[in-house]
């Protein structure tokens, strides 16, 4: 019995959240001091919920002027929702001439 309530626990809690991998370009790797990361999200989060987690963990990328996000290879909006298995990338302003 208590062998149930513990797997039924374990699957509550990880029916909750998931981990998304979030890829970096530009200076975001420099900041995420790699080319991804991995983060882990309620499952109704939004891309506004992950840009304020982010934020919290990594401060230099509140400093950017902006940054944009893109799931499966399109610009992603606030309030869109993020799926575990989306394609998730961080896209800093872009310079050059």
């Amino acid at each position: 019995m208590i062998v149930s309530i513990q797997q039924s626990f374990l699957h509550i809690c990880t029916s909750i959240f998931m981990k998304v991998n979030i890829l970096a370009f530009g200076i975001a790797k420099d900041i995420f001091e790699g080319p991804s990361i991995d983060v882990e999200l309620t499952n109704d989060a939004t891309i506004s919920n992950l840009k304020y987690l982010l934020e919290q963990q990594y401060p230099k990328l509140k400093k950017l002027a902006t940054y944009m996000v893109a799931v499966n290879n399109e610009y992603a909006l606030n309030g869109d929702t993020i799926h575990e298995r989306d394609e998730i990338a961080i896209i800093p302003p872009v310079s050059g001439g």
